[in-house]
């Protein structure tokens, strides 16, 4: 049975990405699914795939379900297609698209085929993971809470620029040595 590896990357971003492992067998509602999972989504929105070429361009879409819009030509829907019977190139590309509202786009390119699968993994699964993931609904609560208390520690606007005269204090020098003993004891 083939494994399909496919790069799944942010479209703002290219240095974020998160590379997925599906068998050719699994439909499209599975790749979605494991995409959302790789990326910390949740799974309440409209979503599709369309084929693509190797200038990005939208071909064929592959829906979650069918919309109330115009398509060109009937879509397919991701439940009853196969992720391996829509690879046509090596290298095969598809442009999946999030949240209608947000359009949360996502570049999905087919990096590596394996006759082998690993028995340690369920299949589709997260392989590789690059870069922070953009929150979907804002900051995320963790990391956004330590950047915070980062700004917080480290805020110098209040020190100034440092140069002053000789023998004179620049304001908020007082500030920075006081907190320089709690600093050393934190280490």
């Amino acid at each position: 049975m083939a494994i399909l590896r496919f790069r799944v990357y942010w479209e703002e971003d290219d240095a974020v990405y998160r590379d997925i492992a599906i068998k050719h067998t699994q439909n499209f509602r599975d790749m979605h699914d494991v995409i959302l999972k790789a990326y910390e989504f949740d799974n309440k929105h409209k979503a599709t795939f369309h084929r693509s070429n190797d200038h990005w361009q939208k071909g064929r879409e592959i829906t979650l379900e069918k919309y109330e819009k115009d398509y060109k030509a009937d879509p397919l829907l991701m439940e009853e297609t196969t992720v391996g019977s829509e690879i046509r190139e090596p290298n095969q590309k598809f442009i999946y698209i999030y949240d209608f509202n947000k359009n949360w786009t996502f570049l999905v390119e087919l990096i590596n085929v394996s006759k082998e699968e690993n028995p340690k993994l369920t299949y589709p699964c997260p392989v590789r993971s690059e870069g922070i993931a953009p929150s979907q609904y804002g900051t995320k609560g963790l990391v956004g809470d330590k950047l915070a208390e980062m700004e917080e520690k480290y805020d110098l606007s209040a020190v100034g620029d440092g140069f002053g005269e000789e023998g004179e204090e620049s304001e908020g020098a007082e500030e920075e040595e006081t907190g320089t003993e709690e600093d050393d004891t934190a280490f």
